[in-house]
């Protein structure tokens, strides 16, 4: 199947929207509440930042929101529709970003991830993340991760 990668447009809110939260919707019993990305306004994200898409075919199969900040690339969204997960496009998400990061002349790339997501942390440390702080939220514990570029 034909894969590619492309900017959202505000079009493509809904489609974000939709990614997101069944992406995300396996950590609701975990953490015992939907994760911030499951209620985000992903339309504003795309207007005020950057949302990539990976499209299989015509289906939207993943996606990375990124915030370009004075120094870094913040990566703020990965999600990979359940019916594609398992085969790597997280990581291709994830390794576009830091393309993009180092295109801009950035030396890190952020992220952030609840603690209790230790299958997200795991991944991001097998990619050359490492934790760089932890932040208590009302509920749990923010892992903020960097990677050097």
């Amino acid at each position: 199947m034909n894969e590619a990668i492309r900017i959202a447009t505000l079009v493509d809110a809904d489609a974000v929207t939709t990614v997101t939260r069944a992406a995300y919707a396996k950590w609701v019993p975990v953490i015992g509440r939907e994760p911030l990305p499951m209620k985000a306004d992903h339309a504003a994200h795309i207007r005020d930042h950057r949302a990539d898409l990976l499209l299989v075919g015509n289906e939207v199969a993943a996606l990375v929101e990124i915030i370009q900040r004075h120094d870094d690339l913040m990566i703020e969204n990965v999600a990979v529709a359940p019916a594609f997960q398992k085969r790597g496009y997280g990581r291709k998400m994830v390794a576009h970003a830091e393309r993009l990061a180092a295109e801009a002349g950035f030396e890190a790339v952020r992220l952030y991830t609840n603690a209790k997501f230790e299958e997200n942390i795991c991944l991001y440390k097998s990619l050359g993340y490492d934790i760089e702080r932890e932040e208590a939220i009302t509920d749990g514990i923010l892992v903020h991760m960097v990677k050097a570029i």
